[in-house]
């Protein structure tokens, strides 16, 4: 009984010894287009890291102008301020979210074509010049955020 406990304890070790590492990769990406014509609307995701530390330096679509990190932050007297942030560092195994009123990517410039209800084609590229490429849903400034994001 020890000898089949035991061998079945090794054979379970070596399988997990076999299992993929996590990798690093973006999920729930969205974008909420601007309540006003010629504004920027805002991107927002999920940045799972993979089994060492990476840094995010850009987030690019082909759908804007221009797109730059940034961060809101709370202020004094009970306002918000937003920075515009050059990285992100992201730690291995852990997730870093883009969020209403938090960290966000900016889009200045949206081609019209971009409409409520279709995608856009996010290329998040990193410090050690990995790029991840990842659609990203579209919704009017007054529609609720995408369920679960």
């Amino acid at each position: 009984m020890f000898r089949a406990a035991a061998a079945l304890a090794i054979a379970a070790a070596a399988l997990t010894g076999c299992a993929p590492e996590k990798q690093l990769y973006i999920s729930d990406a969205w974008v909420r287009l601007a309540a006003v014509e010629g504004r920027p609307a805002a991107g927002y995701f999920t940045i799972h890291g993979g089994p060492a530390e990476a840094t995010l330096v850009s987030v690019r679509t082909d759908m804007a102008v221009r797109t730059e990190l940034h961060e809101s932050k709370a202020a004094a007297g009970g306002g918000m301020t937003m920075d515009s942030i050059d990285q992100v560092p992201v730690p291995a195994l852990q997730q870093v979210r883009f969020v209403p009123g938090g960290k966000h990517a900016m889009l200045f410039g949206v081609n019209p074509a971009v409409k409520p209800g279709g995608t856009l084609t996010f290329t998040f590229t990193f410090a050690d010049s990995t790029r991840i490429q990842q659609n990203a849903r579209v919704i009017a400034a007054g529609d609720p955020a995408p369920a679960g994001k």
